[in-house]
């Protein structure tokens, strides 16, 4: 059986939440379609589907019969030797197998090629590399490792301020010559020439079918497709005041033009979208933050040589070298070298982290002190950033339950609202002229005029910006902040808990065993020796007991030594020589097995066992001559960060596979009162689902491994995320550092991110419910109608933008 597909594909011509409705529908039709999901803030469509049953150029080739079309971009290639036309053929193949080129022009003379591609599916880097796989010898590229995406879309907005400045270079004369001379500024001779209307029409006609020509072909795809949009509203509005005009410009008719009416309404419309452009760019900006992350080159080190290669180029076991100052490029681990790594751009903790031989790095972040070599590990899309840019936009791009009531609005919006419009000429061409006897002069300009404003005042924009963008920027700024939001409905669903379930080890302990006491009963022996002679014995254990003794004694640069006739008994401890001296280390069981008597030092065993930790009893030469006790510590933010949560009114439970005693000595000094203890992973799930039996909407807090089920089970899972374990963010969100602090923070995100949505769809339809009937009831004029409309969908893209300043 194939799998579902999911690809992400850059739309453009958009304008309002009825394109997004229209390019969900025609695609939803094809056959292999599971889901499609489109994104007006981003410009973005997500797309899952079989591909035994449908291509992606199919889908391409749906989208642009639909009237909208994907944001592409372009590379050129040029090759060392072609040959003949059997070996462009072959060329083309190549280019074509892989996915997101959409087509190539190759040409024979120059040895040259032109590849057109889609930058979400695929990358300059990722072509290049299968045509010289195929056996071609690459010259060079036109790659400057640019954001093609973004680069399509600044032209985009470029073409769009360009066709603003024309249409105010016209409509602004057009204008001030209109309203002076219907106020008699103007000299008789010249307001009332014969020349004055062609003068204005000469002005108006560039604005209505350049300028507006946009709204014309959007209006007329939008029809085609059975569906209406802002497109079709604009080019009513306007066409309705142009053409009223051109019968009076001819002679044909008396009366007034409006040619100024219809060019302001493109005009205002147009810069109303431009703001709108360059505000939505903004709401990305922390996907751009993420990528400009990215390393561009590294230094290999080779046969005790060092080289310069561009990032793409390095492999996964290549050794690396990075001096202090410098950026780690990919994933790897330490193999020579000591320093601290700033990981705040992962974690978003300010606090360097000290790195030395076995522990991991990951890409992007930044090398402070000591010069290290490490060997990657994972390379190009399987690095933690690359990982971490895909959540974000898959977040990014997906559509919170919130936006529902939004979305089936919008479908009906347009036209109702063109309803509305006819209704109101009809109206006040014939009803209330019978009413109100003054208005039986002019019935027809007034009539039209007045639906007119209802068409302009319209804007269904508004309602379909209002979730998505607010969406960006909260993931973005989660993102920022070491928080990852797998969906806009997990971003939204984190504001609803009121009881946040943490796991214990790796959670709120530190998951490592640490030695925390060192107690001696012998005279002739202090610490450090002690822990020399056990940890030199427990080097040759695999028990984490040992691991923690050892650590210990490389803490205090103690040197070890050599153990021998080393013996593990299993669940009591272990027994060998050290320095010729019987060692045996281990628990009570051991201890009473070997027929020694520890009655003297229960007392202080129990105190140590009773704050949860284990205590290791400390035999040399048959005679008990200390205490060890070792313990999975607190993280240092684990008990601030339990208060915070409480403070801001939830509760809190630690649920543990550990034994009720050290579970509760932990509860007691993380501030947990309600422990749940002697849990297996299996039976997690099971606790979570009788607390939200209980009344209780629940997050659960874990390592993301063993405690999957119950994070599936919470209403929200949260997965601890430890740099290069990234794949935990099976969880609806993951907390990339393992600081507690992060879920105060996610859910403080998540609350202020779905205020400003609430806030933002508020606005939306109130601006509706209200300017609407206002502009029907004839109390608006067109022009202030259509500044109305413009500018609605830049309040709501701004409101979103005041989240980056909220503070989590």
């Amino acid at each position: 059986m194939v799998e579902n597909k999911q690809v992400i594909l850059p739309i453009t011509g958009m304008t309002c939440a009825n394109c997004v409705a229209t390019i969900e529908r025609n695609v939803k039709k094809l056959p292999g379609i599971e889901s499609a999901s489109v994104n007006l803030a981003s410009e973005r469509a997500t797309i899952a589907f079989d591909p035994g049953q449908l291509s992606l150029e199919e889908i391409v080739n749906r989208i642009d019969k639909a009237g909208y079309g994907i944001a592409s971009g372009e590379m050129a290639l040029e090759f060392k030797h072609l040959g003949d036309s059997a070996d462009a053929k072959r060329l083309e193949k190549t280019f074509l197998k892989v996915e997101g080129v959409q087509s190539v022009q190759i040409n024979l003379a120059s040895d040259s090629a032109k590849v057109k591609y889609i930058p979400t599916l695929v990358t300059q880097q990722e072509i290049q590399k299968a045509v010289v796989k195929a056996g071609f010898g690459l010259l060079e590229s036109s790659n400057n490792g640019k954001d093609i995406e973004a680069e399509a879309r600044e032209i985009e907005i470029r073409h769009q301020l360009h066709l603003l400045v024309v249409s105010l270079i016209l409509t602004i004369p057009l204008f001030a010559l209109s309203m002076l001379r219907d106020f008699d500024v103007l000299p008789h001779y010249i307001g009332h020439a014969w020349w004055m209307n062609w003068l204005l029409l000469v002005l108006a006609t560039p604005v209505q079918f350049y300028v507006g020509w946009q709204y014309y072909a959007g209006a007329y795809k939008a029809l085609r497709n059975r569906s209406a949009n802002m497109d079709v509203l604009i080019a009513m509005g306007s066409s309705a005041a142009y053409l009223y005009s051109l019968p009076v410009v001819f002679g044909w008719l008396d009366g007034h033009v409006y040619l100024e009416t219809a060019a302001v309404i493109i005009s205002l419309v147009r810069l109303g979208k431009y703001l709108e452009a360059r505000a939505k760019g903004s709401t990305s900006d922390a996907i751009k933050k993420l990528m400009a992350l990215q390393v561009k080159t590294a230094r290999l080190v080779q046969d005790n040589k060092e080289k310069d290669i561009p990032i793409d180029e390095v492999k996964k076991g290549d050794i690396l070298l990075i001096r202090p100052g410098q950026k780690i490029p990919v994933d790897g681990v330490v193999i020579d070298g000591k320093t601290t790594i700033d990981e705040s751009m992962l974690t978003g903790e300010p606090m360097a982290v000290e790195k030395s031989v076995g522990d991991k790095v990951t890409g992007a972040t930044m090398n402070r002190q000591g010069s290290i070599k490490i060997e990657a590990v994972n390379v190009g899309k399987d690095t933690v950033l690359a990982q971490i840019i895909r959540l974000v936009e898959e977040a990014q791009g997906s559509k919170a339950p919130i936006q529902k009531l939004a979305d089936q609005v919008s479908s009906v919006f347009v036209p109702v609202v063109i309803l509305i419009s006819l209704i109101t000429f009809l109206v006040w061409m014939f009803l209330l002229p019978v009413i109100i006897p003054a208005l039986t002069v002019n019935p027809f300009t007034r009539a039209l005029i007045t639906a007119v404003a209802v068409l302009v005042v319209a804007c269904p924009c508004a309602m379909g910006l209002a979730t998505p963008t607010a969406i960006m920027v909260g993931t973005g700024m989660g993102a920022q902040n070491g928080i990852l939001f797998r969906s806009g409905e997990a971003l939204e669903r984190a504001q609803k808990i009121d009881t946040v379930v943490l796991d214990k080890t790796g959670t709120v302990t530190n998951g490592q065993p640490v030695v925390t006491d060192i107690v001696v009963y012998d005279e002739s022996m202090d610490e450090n020796r002690l822990l020399v002679l056990t940890a030199s014995l427990e080097r040759k254990s695999e028990h984490p007991v040992g691991d923690a003794l050892v650590a210990e004694a490389g803490n205090r640069d103690l040197k070890l030594k050599d153990a021998e006739g080393f013996t593990a008994i299993s669940g009591q401890g272990v027994m060998g020589e050290v320095d010729g001296m019987s060692i045996a280390i281990g628990n009570q069981t051991l201890m009473q097995g070997m027929g020694k008597e520890i009655s003297n030092f229960s007392e202080r065993a129990t105190s140590l066992q009773d704050q949860g930790r284990t205590v290791l009893f400390i035999s040399i030469n048959n005679k008990i001559v200390g205490l060890v006790a070792v313990s999975d510590v607190l993280k240092p933010t684990s008990k601030e960060s339990i208060d915070e949560l409480k403070m801001m009114g939830y509760d809190v439970v630690m649920l543990t596979g550990d034994n009720p005693v050290t579970a509760r000595a932990i509860g007691r000094q993380a501030g947990i009162e309600t422990v749940i203890a002697g849990v297996l992973p299996t039976e997690k799930a099971n606790e979570v689902k009788k607390l939200q039996e209980s009344g209780m909407r629940v997050a659960m807090v874990g390592d993301g491994v063993n405690d999957a089920p119950a994070l599936a089970q919470a209403d929200l899972g949260m997965a601890i995320g430890t740099g290069t374990d990234i794949a935990m963010a099976a969880a609806p969100v993951t907390l990339i550092s393992g600081n507690l602090r992060n879920i105060a923070k996610a859910i403080r995100l998540s609350k202020r991110t779905v205020r400003t949505i609430r806030q933002n769809l508020f606005w939306a339809f109130i601006y509706n419910i209200i300017l609407i009937p206002l502009a029907a009831s004839g109390k608006m004029d067109p022009m202030l109608s259509a500044a109305a409309m413009a500018f609605s969908s830049v309040f709501v893209v701004t409101n979103s933008l005041r989240i980056r300043r909220a503070k989590i």
